[in-house]
């Protein structure tokens, strides 16, 4: 279930590699997510181990936005979500799977983006 989610967001975030709970246990996955120019998060995991791994976007309440599965048997996956419909808020990205989570807190802000504008008088 993918929701739609906000246009004209201002959304700083841009994300690489996996945190390790525990740095001795080797990773399950590398993820990176980034944001594009036309206001969607883009998340990538590439596994390094067969195991099942969960996406999760939650708003500040704690509450599941969005869920999507990997199967143990996808080596690679890729996705945009597009944040047209939420609303202004801090949101929290999570990929996760047995003792290996990635967390990336992200801020979503419809305030219009300020654009810089100059003179240059001559005389």
């Amino acid at each position: 279930m993918l929701l739609p989610m906000l246009h004209k967001l201002a959304l700083s975030a841009l994300i690489s590699a996996s945190t390790l709970s525990n740095p001795t246990t080797p990773k399950a996955f590398d993820a990176s997510a980034f944001v594009t120019i036309d206001n969607h998060i883009r998340v990538s995991v590439v596994k390094t181990a067969d195991t099942a791994i969960e996406v999760l976007l939650r708003n500040a309440e704690n509450e599941v936005v969005y869920q999507q599965y990997i199967g143990r048997k996808d080596e690679k996956f890729a996705l945009k979500l597009n944040v047209d419909q939420l609303t202004d808020g801090k949101y929290e990205l999570e990929v996760k799977s047995n003792g290996t989570s990635f967390r990336k807190q992200l801020n979503l802000s419809t305030q219009p983006v300020r654009e810089t504008s100059r003179v240059v008088a001559m005389h």
